[in-house]
């Protein structure tokens, strides 16, 4: 079956029969939880069983579980790991910790039927990175960052969880949070090619990634997400011919900009009109080159507007998703107290926040 273009979300515990319906008719590529869809181990189960049937497809199932500040899931359900940063300058062996870590959430992710992770970052930060990302990241050296985000990756893979990279092509020199702010990265293009990008490069081969909120002043006036030159430098450049989501189109960045180009325009919808700008966003996202929209935390009436603008996969976009959703392999095995006890050892006893 051909998937429609959007990774969407529920609002409560468990789906309505509005939800249901429109997630029928939709066909979603996957969905994405948030803490208020969990309450408790069977209840979290019970709500991904039913985005599959709702679906009608064995469908991807997405979660922001980085551990630190960034996890949905929490004690009881959930380890509740340091800040990534901290992580990585605590381990003795920082690639080794982190793909420890990696394989611990894996683990407990699909415990609850959830088969994928918007994790790890290949973002390098810098003295300027902004908080809201900055302890999320994995150092600020780029070969280094690579390799401790290829760890996570594997780590993740090995436990039948799908990695989602982010935030292609980097995030790292953001001095806002792109949540609320549209941020500006003024750094020259060869600057960026040698470091942010090429961070991304050395991952080219997973099967995910999802986008930064970002203007790179030196390439586009649009942010990377609705932007065709950004777009064709991540599929050529970069030489990424992975799945790439959107990061989440109702985030305040887009809408920043959407406001700016609306003042460009000659009339048209006011960017204060949500149902039409999420649509619009949606589809710009699209003809831009990314293969799927992510659209979280809005009303009904939006959803179903992104749904009908999204429309289904091109053909491309189904190839990348059916690769992706092959790297959804049984679990290696796991030696769960073997595997606390070797991660303890490289943190000094100090693993969890």
């Amino acid at each position: 079956m051909r998937f429609g273009a959007t990774i969407l979300d529920a609002e409560g515990l468990r789906l309505t029969a509005d939800e249901k319906a429109l997630f029928r008719e939709a066909a979603p590529f996957g969905f994405i939880l948030f803490a208020r869809n969990i309450e408790s181990g069977d209840q979290l189960r019970a709500l991904c069983d039913e985005f599959r049937e709702a679906a009608g497809h064995d469908c991807l199932i997405t979660i922001d579980q980085e551990g630190g500040r960034v996890q949905r899931l929490r004690a009881p359900l959930a380890r509740e790991f340091r800040p990534a940063l901290d992580h990585v300058e605590a381990a003795s062996n920082p690639v080794r910790a982190m793909y420890l870590r990696a394989r611990l959430i894996a683990a407990e992710l699909r415990d609850y039927g959830i088969d994928s992770n918007c994790a790890p970052l290949a973002d390098v930060a810098n003295a300027e990175t902004h908080p809201f990302l900055r302890n999320r990241c994995y150092g600020s050296n780029v070969e280094s960052v690579a390799a401790i985000a290829r760890a996570c990756a594997e780590g993740h893979l090995d436990g039948g969880v799908v990695p989602v990279m982010k935030h292609i092509p980097g995030h790292g020199r953001s001095t806002k949070d792109s949540h609320h702010d549209l941020p500006h990265v003024t750094a020259p293009a060869d600057v960026l090619r040698a470091e942010d990008f090429a961070a991304f490069a050395k991952l080219r081969d997973l099967p995910m990634a999802m986008t930064a909120h970002l203007v790179y002043d030196a390439f586009d006036p649009r942010p990377a997400t609705l932007s065709p030159v950004m777009m064709e430098i991540i599929r050529t450049e970069l030489g990424y011919d992975g799945l790439v989501m959107t990061d989440d189109i109702s985030m305040k960045a887009l809408w920043q900009d959407a406001a700016e180009d609306q003042a460009r325009m000659a009339g048209g919808p006011h960017p204060d009109d949500e149902v039409t700008w999420s649509a619009r966003l949606a589809r710009q996202s699209l003809d831009a080159g990314c293969d799927v929209a992510l659209f979280c935390n809005s009303s009904p009436a939006a959803r179903a507007e992104v749904v009908a603008s999204a429309g289904q996969m091109t053909k491309a976009a189904q190839r990348r998703a059916e690769a992706a959703l092959a790297c959804r392999k049984p679990p290696v095995v796991l030696d769960t107290e073997a595997v606390e006890a070797e991660l303890s050892a490289l943190m000094g006893g100090q693993v969890y926040g």
